[in-house]
This record gives structure tokens, sequence and C-alpha cells, in this order.
């Protein structure tokens, strides 16, 4: 999108986002908000006039219109009087409507009556007696108000109003990100936007890695344990709601039973996926790279398949905004296959040769050839390391593309979307081969297999050697 203006335009813009709160009202010093609960700022004009020159302007106003002749000084002040009067009661009226404009405006901040001289105040807890904590989610786009009245429904507060207040007086409230939120219930609104507004109140968020499975898996070479996804999600739901100092957490095996359940439909998997997740021959493994790399927000109180649900469903989407449901028409891949082949991607090569081994893959399925990728023995045997023994490619298995023609029965990783987009999008190049040499990730790419055979002789030593 194009933006024309200039730069001043740019810098009034962002200094109205800097003084405006949650819900998009100003509230700096002199607008509506801040004259409605601060009061009328406590400095006179620089050169005050005088009722004498109020008037003169106000005939100035009234430009050149005749006046009538061979009136009275009194009655010329009788009319300046009831002038000024006018003028008086016009201003009292404009600012008890910038009051109602205000309250209505700022969601009931305050119940205003008798002309704006007096206030009541909106419910509030009183501080001494917190109790167990509630998780709230703030989405994205959501106003003070909105996140008040979610609040005040689920016993954190007493009063939407009341937060309302406390967030306009936190200027912290502004640097609060979509997510959830554990806030106690039962506490004085201030407490709860000071809670809101620590970032040790956030729960359920997490980071999934890209190539990340969904179970753990151990490096065969350091011993190294590498978290998988439901490890992930187990952990990021620990929240103390009691405070005893013991939290609660849904653990990783309700994640794998819930994983495992015969209805895809109820796990989110979406349409396209179906068919083939009805078919995988390891239930445990069904929703393998469904759940996608990056960034999550879940509710860690809500139950495992709820959970898995949100983030499998929340995936489908993020994987279609890259076109994965028609690409098959450069690709002549299904859009679950995609998604097989871009796990491969992932686990095979680094970034800058994503496009090149998905074009590797693709000349494989059309000679036909195997893959005979070492990262497909590995998946089977919840082991990682570059190489692999000859009797481990030898075992058959869904997922062993030495074993098999053709993809895995699933992915073997949740892909980036970058490794999505190569499939979709692969290199030209008619190569049948590579090989990765050094730690560094070079790659060597050829159609020929003797050249190919060539290429294995410059791998650095050890690189490719077993730790079995």
């Amino acid at each position: 999108m194009n933006y024309e203006g200039s730069d001043r335009d740019r810098r009034d813009a962002r200094s109205d986002e800097a003084h405006t709160d949650p819900i998009g009202y100003r509230v700096d010093e002199g607008s509506e908000f801040h004259r409605a609960v601060h009061g009328p700022p406590q400095h006179q004009e620089p050169h005050p006039r005088s009722s004498r020159d109020a008037d003169r302007e106000h005939e100035a106003e009234r430009g050149a219109l005749p006046q009538e002749v061979g009136r009275s000084r009194a009655a010329t002040r009788k009319d300046r009087a009831a002038s000024s009067r006018k003028r008086r009661g016009r201003l009292i009226a404009l600012v008890l409507g910038l009051v109602l404009v205000v309250a209505v405006a700022g969601g009931a901040y305050f119940a205003v009556n008798k002309f704006g001289n007096r206030t009541t105040p909106n419910a509030d807890f009183t501080a001494g007696s917190p109790g167990d904590g509630v998780v709230i989610q703030v989405h994205p786009n959501d106003t003070a108000q909105q996140i008040g009245t979610q609040a005040a429904d689920k016993g954190v507060v007493a009063s939407s109003g009341a937060f309302l207040e406390a967030a306009l007086l936190n200027n912290a409230i502004t640097s609060v990100q979509p997510g959830f939120y554990l806030l106690a219930s039962n506490v004085p609104a201030s407490q709860a936007v000071n809670e809101l507004v620590d970032p040790a109140s956030r729960v359920g968020n997490m980071v999934i890695s890209e190539g990340r499975q969904l179970h753990d898996a151990r490096d065969v070479n350091t011993g190294a344990v590498k978290k998988g996804i439901y490890t992930l999600i187990s952990e990021a739901s620990c929240v103390d709601r009691t405070g005893s100092g013991t939290p609660t957490c849904v653990s990783y095996d309700d994640l794998n039973v819930a994983g495992a359940v015969d209805d895809p439909a109820a796990l989110g998997v979406p349409d396209w996926a179906t068919d083939r997740v009805e078919g995988v021959p390891d239930r445990d493994r069904q929703l393998e790279g469904l759940i996608a790399a990056g960034t999550w927000d879940f509710d860690p109180s809500a139950a495992p398949t709820d959970i898995l649900k949100q983030l499998v469903s929340e995936s489908a989407t993020r994987y279609e905004d890259t076109g994965i449901l028609t690409a098959g028409a450069n690709s002549g891949l299904t859009p679950y296959d995609t998604l097989v082949a871009a796990s491969l991607v992932e686990r095979e090569s680094l970034p800058q040769d994503f496009s090149k081994v998905a074009r590797v893959i693709l000349n494989r399925l059309a000679v036909p050839q195997k893959l005979e990728f070492d990262s497909t023995v590995n998946y089977s045997l919840d082991t990682t390391e570059v190489a692999t023994t000859d009797a481990d490619r030898a075992r058959v298995t869904p997922w062993n593309t030495y074993a098999s023609e053709g993809l895995p029965a699933t992915p073997i990783s949740s892909p980036s979307i970058g490794a999505v987009q190569a499939v979709e999008m692969p290199a030209d190049g008619d190569w049948l081969y590579f090989v990765t040499i050094n730690q560094a990730g070079e790659t060597l790419f050829t159609r020929s297999y003797e050249e190919h055979l060539a290429n294995i002789t410059k791998v650095e030593g050890g690189f490719l050697d077993s730790g079995r």
C-alpha cells in the first residue's frame, strides 16, 4: 500500500498515536478526556482579555451592521449584559456536552450528574483478599474497556469502569500484547492492571522452532534431548492459580493421548488433510507437521483436545495463506504432500538451499526414484544425526525413504513457511542428487550419479560418520 503525504504528516500521526489510550481516544493533556478526569487547566491565558475586549470581538463578528441611532447609554449597557449572559450560557452548554461525550466514550468512566459537579465512583474491590488466579485473553485490537468487561465477568475486578479508570492511569497499558494472562481474582482494579502489564503474568506463550517434531528426540552423538512440541505445550501450560508455588500443567502424556483420537475434525484437522490423517499407521504421529512452527498463544486452562484443536486449525490457516491449496498446479502435489515434502526440505537443508532440495524431491518423484533421505530414517527412531547406519537404512518403516519409494506417510517435522513456499515454487534444475559436505551446510547438487560420488569424496572427515 502506498501512502502519500509529508514527513510532518507522518510525524503528526505518530504523535497522535502516542497520546491515545488502548480505546483509541486522546488522553494527553488538553484532550477532552484529560479535562474531564483532571479538571480544567490550572493556568491563565498569556494575555487575559477584559469583558470589554470580548464585547469588541463580538461586535466585530457581527460585521458592519447598521446600529440604532439615539439609544441611551443605559439601554446599550442592558444589551451588552444580555449578550454576555447568552455567551456564558452557550459556554456552559458546550462544557456539559463535552463531559457527557467523555462519559459515554469512556465506557461510563464516571456517573456524571448535577452538571458535572459530583461523581459516583465505579465499584471496586478492596485490597487484602485476593482469590485464585483467572486466565483472561487479550485479543488483537482489544480496547481497555473490552479487557475490563472480561475481567469483571470473570471476577477479577468489581466493574469494568474501575478497570478502565485504572488502565488510563497506567501508561504501561499500551505495551500489553495479545495473548493470555493470569490475574488474581477479587482485587482492586489498580492491582489487576499492574498484574496485566507485568510480563510475568503472561501464560500459554511458546515458540516452536522450524523442524521440530511432536515428540522428544535424542541426539545420537551428544545425548541431548530435543524437546518435542508436546513438551513445549506442556511447559507453556503451567500456571500457579492458587499462589502456592506449585503450578498445574497439562501433561505430555495427556497431550499425546488427545492427539491420537480417531476423530480428526475434533482436533481441527483441515479437510485437505483429513483422509491422509485417518490413514496414518501410527496414531501417535497423526498430527505431525500440522502444528506450524512459529510463536503461539493458547489458553493453558483449556482441555488438551481444545489446545490441540486451536493450534492445528490456526496452523492450517497459516499454511493456506502460502497458497498451498493451489500450488499443486505447479508442483503436482496435493496440499498434504506439499507439507510432507516441505518437512523433508526443512530437515535436509539450510534456507539458502530450500528451493534446490525441493526440486530434487520433485525430480526424483517424477522418475520415479527413491528419495533416500537420512532424515526419514532418523524420524522413526526418534533420534537425530546427519548420517545413519546400513542396518537403520534397511529397516522398513512407513517413513524410511531408503526402503520405500515416494514420500513418507506423514511430515517428519513442522516445516517453516519458507520450506513450504520452496516446494510450492521450487528452483529450476535437473538435479537428482545432493550432499552436504561440512558443518557450515555447504551443499553440492548434480544430476549425474558419478559426479555425486565425486562430491561425496569432498565431505569433511567424520562429518557423515554415524554415532550409533
